[in-house]
């Protein structure tokens, strides 16, 4: 995998039974493959898989940078949650299109 990935994609809600809700930009496509191939690797090279086969990576949407890990798909693809936080400080909301690029850790 490259350095990092870059992609644009909508911020789309979860809402659990209990009420609670989480947001998520679904990474695909070239960018997907390539996280699914960076956590292939880290399982081979680690001789197992993290819970979930979640990745951990650095994102960034505009000036803002935090630690997160996405977690795979089972239609392929990855998610990645953003929290409350990076949401006020960027000033993003559900349906806007999400510029952001991660970096794995």
């Amino acid at each position: 995998m490259s350095e990092s990935v870059s992609v644009v994609a909508p911020l789309w809600r979860w809402t659990a039974k209990n009420g609670v809700s989480w947001f998520f930009a679904t990474i695909d496509g070239d960018q997907g493959e390539e996280l699914s191939a960076t956590e292939a690797m880290r399982r081979l090279e680690l001789g197992g898989q993290r819970g979930f086969r979640s990745l951990k990576v650095e994102a960034r949407i505009g000036a803002t940078v935090w630690q997160t890990s996405c977690f795979p798909r089972d239609k392929g693809g990855w998610l990645l949650p953003v929290k409350a936080a990076v949401r006020k400080a960027t000033g993003i909301a559900e349906g806007d299109p999400v510029a952001v690029t991660l970096r794995p850790l």
